[in-house]
């Protein structure tokens, strides 16, 4: 991730440049190459929204079976018990 920042940066840098005083950015879509050629139309992933849900959905019944047992390690050896003190609605 920082050496794409930083990557991006140095083109910004090494694209800029002045007229009257004001510096002004060349930026050119990656659609075409150097010579002008068009580039070809990229992969398609398929299936890709549902990848996404499903890598989601698996974190998230990953995340909620460890935060169980960890809270049932935690009141098996009384670390945290929550306290019956608590309510104060009466």
């Amino acid at each position: 991730m920082t050496l794409n920042r930083a990557t991006l940066l140095l083109r910004t840098i090494n694209d800029s440049w002045k007229t009257n005083g004001k510096v002004r950015l060349q930026i050119r879509p990656r659609t075409t190459t150097p010579s002008g050629a068009i580039l070809p139309e990229p992969k398609r992933t398929r299936f890709g929204f549902l990848g996404v849900i499903c890598s989601v959905v698996t974190g998230v019944v990953i995340g909620v079976t460890v935060s169980k047992m960890v809270a049932n390690f935690l009141e098996e050896k009384e670390l945290f018990v929550p306290s019956d003190d608590d309510d104060d609605d009466d």
